[in-house]
């Protein structure tokens, strides 16, 4: 951060914090209340997504900021997570595998941004007993704790305490992940208890699905778990608000990645990388603003410290999000390596108008057949024995052909990138120009993920064998399966764990 840079936030600071007391005492600090919703992209009411009824996140977005043109750096969780905890790119700090490296220390002198947090001063608490499943999920790719003293070579503890906000932790910075937008056995519980189920027939899917009933209905499930999200938002700040915080806390809504469906999650398309992203603040913004500025979801960890009034550490590549003086990225650089069983090697330069995709691994389709998604991907089971028919046009069918080693994609005139212009003449120069983004982070930066794979730092993935099992003892499953009907993941997993017990 330049000179000026500093000068212009230590003065928004002081002008934020101009009703203390001209004594001696500290400024009164914000609280932080960073919110991350699971697999998902802006499918949000606010960002018009159709049929989905978000009326707690509207508002967040219409009394704060909402950011149109925020992309994340990986499109899988745990690379996300690494690089929104510690503000550096995941390929960078070698935390780009899915669940690897899990016993080996966060590299000299990265840092986790909760440590920063520590020693100004602020109370660092996980989850919330208000959202499913307490919402106590860490997730990154170095070795850590939840609860604990951290100083990175001993100790890797990154929170203080679990669940509950009191008035007496101000200031506080708090972490809730929300799980249910993540697939899961619960999606139709959620679904079915819902007072106002979503309408399949109200649903506009994208022209890369095949408009069948069943996907209809999957994607209509999804949108009710975000409604239960966003519900969920609404008694997080309900709490705040009964215990007198909500007017000083700062609210960081973000995406960990992207949409849990064909083309998202785990891709580098649009809806695998572009992020709902809200800030809000109610002491200190007002009106409902709209930044189309480039931000990369590593900008969230820059941003935390800056709300903080801490200056960032010289390492740190991220931006923070309210200064004004940032003119934004010229490009984000996003990743696609590791995802349990399967490796990639692609990578993606994203503007606000094209998207670059580099896939240096040709040699199987975009549908990898990952056991993991096997359970949870009833479109895509749908989608193949369409295929297979030969009932799905051309660009339907492009899932489940090898990738290409070069993909461009016009964002604005293309949102759902369905015409590769790689290979267009008349795109050339726009092509020249994204690679010579891809050549310039290559050329400012180490990608980790280039270098050959270390297996033994790897998580050994359950759904492979939970898999195999299935297809050797219980073929009825896999025949369900193939109908697009979900088998419940969670138990299967406990009746393989009881059968190999044995």
């Amino acid at each position: 951060m330049n000179t000026f840079i500093k000068i212009f936030s230590l003065s928004i600071i002081a002008i934020l914090f101009v009703n203390c007391k001209q004594t001696k005492e500290a400024p009164i600090k914000p609280n932080i209340l960073w919110i991350m919703a699971e697999d998902m992209s802006t499918d949000l009411e606010c960002y018009g997504m159709e049929a989905v009824k978000t009326p707690i996140l509207n508002q967040l977005a219409s009394e704060g900021v909402r950011y149109t043109n925020a992309f994340g750096t990986n499109s899988i969780c745990s690379p996300s997570r690494s690089n929104m905890m510690t503000g550096i790119h995941q390929n960078v700090a070698n935390t780009q595998h899915h669940r690897s490296n899990r016993d080996i220390p966060l590299m000299t002198p990265y840092k986790p941004i909760t440590s920063y947090l520590r020693e100004a001063g602020y109370t660092c608490i996980l989850g919330s007993h208000l959202a499913k499943g307490k919402s106590q999920k860490v997730d990154v790719n170095f070795k850590h704790k939840a609860v604990g003293n951290w100083n990175g070579e001993t100790e890797f503890g990154l929170f203080d305490k679990l669940d509950t906000i009191k008035k007496s932790d101000e200031p506080f910075f708090s972490q809730i992940t929300l799980n249910v937008t993540h697939r899961g056995d619960w999606w139709k519980d959620v679904s079915n208890d819902s007072k106002h189920r979503v309408n399949p027939s109200d649903v506009i899917l994208p022209p890369y699905f095949a408009d069948t009933p069943l996907i209809r209905e999957d994607w209509a499930r999804y949108l009710d778990q975000i409604e239960y999200m966003d519900n969920e938002v609404g008694l997080i700040l309900d709490d705040l608000e009964q215990k007198g915080l909500k007017e000083n806390t700062i609210v960081v809504f973000i995406g960990d990645n992207g949409r849990c469906n064909m083309r998202g999650k785990g891709y580098l398309y649009d809806p695998g990388l572009r992020l709902p992203l809200i800030v809000n603040w109610p002491a200190h913004m007002t009106g409902g603003k709209v930044d189309e500025r480039l931000v990369s979801s590593i900008d969230v960890a820059a941003s935390i410290l800056d709300f903080a009034g801490i200056e960032l550490p010289s390492y740190m590549t991220a931006k923070p999000l309210l200064n004004n003086v940032e003119p934004g990225r010229d490009y984000v650089y996003s990743a696609r390596d590791l995802w349990d069983e399967v490796l990639e090697q692609s990578r993606a330069i994203s503007t606000k108008e094209f998207r670059y995709i580099k896939n240096n691994i040709v040699d199987q389709p975009l549908d990898a057949k990952q056991a993991y998604l096997e359970f949870y991907r009833p479109a895509v089971h749908t989608m193949r024995t369409l295929n297979e028919n030969g009932e799905l046009n051309e660009l339907q069918s492009k899932f489940f052909s090898k990738k290409e080693s070069e993909e461009l994609y016009d964002l604005i005139n293309d949102p759902y990138e369905t015409n590769n212009l790689a290979n267009d003449p008349e795109y050339a120069k726009e092509l020249a120009k994204m690679k010579s983004y891809y050549t310039d982070w290559q050329e400012n930066n180490k990608d980790y993920g280039l270098e050959e794979m270390n297996w033994d730092n790897a998580v050994i993935p359950r759904a492979p064998g939970v898999l195999k099992w299935l297809e050797t003892e219980k073929p009825e499953i896999i025949t369900q399966m193939k109908q697009g009907i979900e088998p419940g993941f969670g138990k299967l997993v406990k009746q393989y764990n009881k059968k190999n017990e044995n």
